[in-house]
């Protein structure tokens, strides 16, 4: 596995563990601002915070592969709230850790001023595929969260997205920040790569942190994206796309996949592409 862009920059880091992690900067209710950032400015912005973030560091690692599994009634209930901006939206994944081999069951709902409320529950790594093990507690989240449209339907997986993540915490503000790379979806035989890119979340309570305020001044502004919509209407050109059809013209210039049994789209930046 080769080592991350950013390995040199996290390795300037002070260590923060994951229990610490979790007991400074939870943030379960939370605001997230996302940005998309080519690979080769990653470096320099991670740089810039060395002086006032910590790096998660699990048994001597600071990036980890992540996979998670997204659910979906049959008619994509989670999509179209999502598309078509309902004031009350939902997820419904499990987020795999592989690395440590531990599984969530997650229901993820976002409210009012883009605040988003996650609730978990730990899960068997073994049945991340499947969301029948914990159907209870997805009913009682929907429920206890009025998404009432989504209650009593069956629940799928739809999609499937892995990549490598760091997470860093900004101990001034108690906020953190996630950068994801590698980032792959696959949905049935389809498979959509992201090389070039990273995603960048900002994760806060509320005010923009300094990580918020130092890509700004780098004139890089938060981008509607999600894992799930964006990676799936960019693989189901029959969904709507309006939320994030400018991320995807901006950020994103699709190649012709490869000949072969199951269809490869492959995403590269427009910086990229402009070189091929």
């Amino acid at each position: 596995m080769n080592p991350p862009p950013i390995a040199s920059a996290l390795a300037e880091m002070a260590p923060v563990g994951l229990t610490e992690l979790i007991d400074r900067a939870a943030l379960q209710t939370r605001v997230d601002r996302k940005y998309v950032i080519p690979l080769d400015q990653l470096p320099y912005l991670v740089d810039q915070l060395v002086p006032s973030a910590q790096v998660l560091e699990i048994d001597g690692e600071r990036v980890f592969r992540y996979e998670s599994v997204y659910f979906d009634t049959p008619r994509l209930a989670s999509y179209h709230c999502a598309a078509y901006r309902r004031r009350r939206r939902f997820k419904v994944r499990t987020r795999s850790y592989l690395d440590s081999a531990q599984c969530w069951l997650e229901v993820k709902i976002s409210g009012a001023r883009d605040s988003i409320t996650k609730h978990r529950l730990p899960y068997h790594l073994s049945d991340r595929a499947t969301v029948h093990p914990g159907r209870d507690f997805v009913e009682a989240a929907l429920r206890r969260e009025a998404i009432h449209q989504a209650v009593g339907d069956a629940f799928d997986p739809v999609l499937v997205t892995s990549y490598r993540r760091a997470t860093l915490l900004l101990p001034a503000t108690a906020g953190r920040v996630t950068i994801d790379t590698e980032l792959t979806w696959q949905a049935g035989d389809s498979t959509l790569r992201l090389p070039g890119l990273a995603v960048v979340e900002s994760k806060t309570s509320s005010a923009a942190s300094p990580a918020d305020r130092m890509l700004w001044q780098r004139g890089i502004r938060p981008v509607r994206i999600s894992k799930y919509a964006t990676g799936l209407a960019a693989l189901r050109p029959d969904l709507p796309d309006a939320p994030w059809r400018r991320t995807l013209r901006r950020h994103f210039h699709r190649t012709p996949p490869s000949a072969g049994p199951a269809s490869t789209t492959t995403l590269r930046s427009e910086q990229e592409a402009s070189c091929v």
